[in-house]
C-alpha cells in the first residue's frame, strides 16, 4: 500500500473497516482517520485518530521515525474522531509541543486534561518553519466547527484539508486515481449531505480564502486523497455550497396501512410525466436519512408524506424531517401529503416543520383512510406540478 504523498510526507492514520455510525450518519463503507506524518529537520504529525486506535498510529510514526523525534503535532479540528488519541500521542512523543489555534485549545481543554501539554498558538496565515519545508495555517471556522483550520505545505502545494472534501470510505488504497473517480464522488456527496450542508456559505468563503493557493494534493481527513481529480471535487463543492438544485424529484413518505404509499406513488407516476426530469420514490421506514438526505440535497423538489398516528406524523418521519431541517437545504420547493382517520394532523405537522425551511408548492394533500380516484387525479397532478418546478430550473 503506498502511504507517501511526498518524499517525507506519509500518511500515518487508521482504516476503520467495521464503524457503521458516525453520530447518526450511516457509514455502509466505514471510514478512515488521516493523520499525516511530515519529517524535516523539526517534524511534525498533522492530526491524529480516533482514542482507540492510538497504538496504531503511533506505531505508524514509529516505522518511520522515533516518537521522541516529533516536534509538533498539529490540530486542525477538536472533534473526538481526530482529537481522542491526542493523550496517548502528547504522552509517547514527549518532545512535541501542540500546534493549534485559540479555539482549538479551549474545545481540547473541555475534552481532555490538558494540564501536561505543551502549547503552541498560531494565528491565521501564520507560518511554522520545519526547516526545507514550513506549514502554514488558515482558519476556516464552521467548516464545520469554530476551531476548524487547515494546514498548507507550500514547498510541496500540500493542502491538508480537515474535513473538507472528506469522504467516508474505507480502502486500502490512499489516492482517488486508485479507485473508480464515481464511488469517490458519491461518497463525497454523501459526507457533505449529511456533514457540511448547513454551513454552505461558510465553505464558499473558505473556498475563497484558499482558492489562490497552489495545489498539487488535498489531503483531508477521511478518505482518499485528492492528487489527479481535485478540480472534479472542487466543482461539485462548489455546487453543494449551495445546494444547487438539478432536474429532480424526491417523493418520500411514511405509510401505516399502505394508503400513505398509494399516494406516493402517485404522485411519483404525475411527476414522471414529465420529460427530463429525475425522479426518486423513498420509503424512510425501509431507508437510512443518510440517503434520504443526499438524495434531497441536489433536488429541485419534494413531496413528503405521512400517515397520522397519534395526532401527529409517523415516528420515521418525524426522525426524517428533524434531521433533513437540521441540514437546512436550500433552494427547495416542497409539499405535503398523507392518508388520517379521524384527525388530519400528520401532513399538516410535517408541513409546519417544512415551511420555515423550504418553499411551500401548496397546502398539505390528505385523505381520510384510503384515497379514492377523485384523490388520486389530485395526487397525480401535484406529482406533475413538483416536475414541472424541477423542469423550470
Amino acid at each position: 500500500m503506498n502511504t507517501q504523498l511526498a518524499q517525507g510526507i506519509d500518511w500515518v492514520g487508521y482504516a476503520d473497516w467495521t464503524v457503521r455510525d458516525f453520530h447518526g450518519y450511516r457509514t455502509e463503507n466505514g471510514s478512515t482517520y488521516n493523520a499525516y506524518l511530515v519529517r524535516d529537520e523539526n517534524t511534525a504529525l498533522i492530526d491524529t485518530v480516533k482514542g482507540p486506535y492510538a497504538g496504531t498510529l503511533l506505531a505508524h510514526i514509529s516505522a518511520h521515525c522515533p516518537l521522541e523525534e516529533v516536534r509538533y503535532v498539529i490540530c486542525n479540528h477538536a472533534e473526538p474522531d481526530h482529537s481522542s488519541a491526542l493523550p496517548a500521542v502528547m504522552k509517547a512523543c514527549a518532545n512535541a509541543e501542540l500546534v493549534c489555534n485559540e479555539k482549538c485549545k479551549d474545545a481540547l481543554s473541555r475534552h481532555y486534561d490538558v494540564s501536561g501539554w505543551k502549547f503552541k498558538i498560531i494565528t491565521e496565515g501564520e507560518t511554522l518553519c520545519l526547516g526545507r519545508r514550513s506549514l502554514r495555517f488558515f482558519n476556516t471556522p464552521m467548516v464545520h466547527w469554530p476551531e476548524s483550520m487547515v494546514t498548507y505545505v507550500p514547498e510541496d502545494k500540500i493542502l491538508f484539508s480537515m474535513d473538507a472534501f472528506g469522504q467516508h470510505i474505507s480502502t486500502s488504497e490512499r489516492f482517488d486515481d486508485e479507485l473508480p473517480l464515481g464511488e469517490i464522488i458519491s461518497a463525497a456527496k454523501t459526507y457533505y449531505a449529511n456533514i457540511v450542508m448547513p454551513y454552505g456559505k461558510t465553505v464558499m468563503a473558505a473556498l475563497t480564502k484558499l482558492g489562490t493557493l497552489p495545489l498539487d494534493i488535498v489531503a483531508p481527513s477521511h478518505g482518499l486523497i485528492w492528487r489527479k481529480h481535485f478540480a472534479e471535487i472542487l466543482k461539485c463543492y462548489q455546487d453543494w455550497a449551495v445546494t444547487k438544485a438539478t432536474k429532480k424529484v424526491v417523493v418520500f413518505f411514511a405509510s401505516m396501512w399502505g394508503s400513505t404509499r398509494i399516494m406516493a406513488e402517485e404522485i411519483a407516476e404525475g411527476a414522471l410525466e414529465v420529460p427530463g426530469v429525475d425522479v426518486k420514490l423513498i420509503d424512510v421506514n425501509a431507508t437510512h436519512d443518510t440517503v434520504t438526505v443526499t438524495e434531497i440535497m441536489d433536488c429541485a423538489a419534494f413531496a413528503a408524506g405521512t400517515a397520522t398516528l397519534n395526532m401527529g406524523m409517523m415516528p420515521a418521519m418525524a426522525r426524517t424531517l428533524t434531521y433533513m431541517c437540521g441540514l437546512r437545504p436550500q433552494n427547495k420547493s416542497y409539499f405535503t401529503f398523507g392518508s388520517y382517520g379521524w384527525a388530519e394532523k400528520g401532513a399538516t405537522a410535517a408541513d409546519a416543520m417544512l415551511a420555515p425551511v423550504c418553499e411551500k408548492l401548496r397546502d398539505p394533500l390528505a385523505c381520510r383512510f384510503r384515497p379514492d380516484a377523485s384523490l388520486l387525479k389530485e395526487c397525480r397532478a401535484a406529482g406533475k406540478m413538483l416536475a414541472e418546478k424541477a423542469a423550470s430550473i
